[in-house]
């Protein structure tokens, strides 16, 4: 149940934020909003802005990842929370940006990120969330065979 929860709330927060931004913000223009600089940009590639214009290639892409989780977890026999929680982030991200990339062409961007080399949204801070848990479930389920191996 978590992961409907996380990705539904993902989608809902990055479609709301990007609705805002494209309604309040001209693009290139910047906006200071509780102390944060909102830079809207339109980016029609990928990050990095990569790959200009094969915004909707992007979109099946996330399309086919999204695919791939749903039966990952399907073969799962242990999901465990944080697992379900990062999957949920991974999967709202993907499905909140390919959301933009079939009905624009294009990712509304408009967070500056912290090392000043970049500008991205909300869906691409859950992308990151959800692989560091990813990362972080990884670990703990080594220690834990470890730990078990190690008490034999």
């Amino acid at each position: 149940m978590p992961f409907y929860i996380v990705a539904a709330w993902v989608i809902i927060a990055d479609q709301v934020t990007k609705y805002l931004v494209r309604a309040n913000i001209s693009e290139g223009d910047t906006l200071l909003f509780w102390g944060m600089h909102l830079t809207h940009y339109e980016n029609a590639g990928m990050a990095h802005s990569l790959f200009q214009g094969y915004a909707r290639l992007f979109g099946v892409a996330a399309i086919l990842f999204v695919a791939g989780v749903f039966y990952f977890r399907k073969q799962m026999e242990h999901k465990g929370a944080l697992l379900e929680i990062s999957l949920g982030f991974l999967v709202g991200a993907a499905i909140g940006n390919a959301i933009d990339r079939f009905l624009f062409g294009q990712v509304t961007d408009f967070l500056l990120s912290p090392s000043g080399k970049g500008i991205l949204n909300l869906a691409d801070h859950a992308i990151n969330i959800g692989f560091l848990l990813l990362i972080i479930n990884g670990g703990m389920h080594v220690y834990r065979k470890w730990k078990n191996s190690s008490m034999r």
